[in-house]
């Protein structure tokens, strides 16, 4: 996954959330583009309900797809 790539998600207008599938099963989901940096190498996903965040690395995401509304 491209840096790119991602960024096209976050700034989608109107903002659609999305999910981060990793390649060792984790998922992150994306529910507002401002709990997502993303730099050439990594994207920080913020969860403020936990006050943490996650690094994940690009070469380690598997997809990038929209969350599914429930």
């Amino acid at each position: 996954m491209n840096a790119n790539a991602i960024r096209e998600f976050l700034r989608r207008q109107p903002f659609e959330p999305f999910v981060i599938r990793m390649s060792n099963g984790e998922t992150h989901p994306v529910h507002h583009p401002e709990c997502a940096l993303v730099t050439q190498r990594k994207i920080i996903v913020y969860y403020p309900d936990d006050d943490r965040e996650v690094h994940c690395g690009l070469v380690q995401i598997n997809v990038v797809e929209a969350l599914q509304a429930s």
